[in-house]
């Protein structure tokens, strides 16, 4: 790649100094740099980090000190590794010796993407086994299922039993009765 270095530095306060980040990044060949100062914990906190992506083009390298200047999780640095890429720019990480403009580079952080994809999967497989556990244990609620009050009361007038209703609207008896209740009260309060 024969395009711009472009270096990135982030610190995670104010109060921190990102001298060592810049002068490493200078003596590697970074000519245009971008200072974060926060704790960058999501993306729309680290403006440079956005200017940076929005500035590089085809052929320059983004440059950081270590892969936690870069990214706050696999999944972060996945996200900014895809932007790179479709943009095709190179990332050089220098203490972990890291350059996708070389092919051990690139297969590097395809592994890193399988990890991320894999990381999603088993968050998802681990919230999905929560759930059913909390269902077999009656703890989990979940989203209120809406209740047609009109089926109810219909179902009633026909002279379907509470059972019956909660089985024919998929609904829990507790329900029926409770929106039973309902249009009794409201019933009553009219003249």
């Amino acid at each position: 790649m024969t395009g711009t270095i472009v270096g990135y530095a982030r610190v995670s306060t104010a109060k921190q100094n990102e001298k060592t980040q810049v002068h490493s990044l200078e003596q590697n060949g970074a000519t245009r740099l971008f200072i974060d100062k926060a704790s960058g914990k999501s993306r729309d906190k680290r403006p440079e980090l956005e200017r940076a992506l929005d500035w590089v083009r085809d052929g320059d390298v983004l440059m950081v000190t270590r892969l936690d200047r870069l990214a706050r999780s696999v999944l972060d640095l996945h996200e900014i590794a895809k932007e790179l890429e479709r943009k095709e720019v190179g990332l050089r990480v220098i203490e972990q010796s890291i350059d996708t403009t070389t092919p051990q580079g690139r297969l590097m952080f395809t592994m890193l993407g399988a990890i991320a994809e894999f990381e999603t999967a088993l968050r998802a497989e681990r919230q999905e086994e929560g759930i059913a556990l909390a269902k077999a244990e009656g703890r989990f609620n979940g989203r209120p299922v809406e209740i047609d009050h009109e089926a109810v009361k219909k179902a009633q007038e026909e002279g379907k039993k509470p059972t019956q209703i909660a089985e024919e609207l998929g609904i829990a008896r507790s329900s029926v009765y409770r929106v039973l209740a309902k249009i009794k009260e409201s019933e009553a309060s009219q003249p």
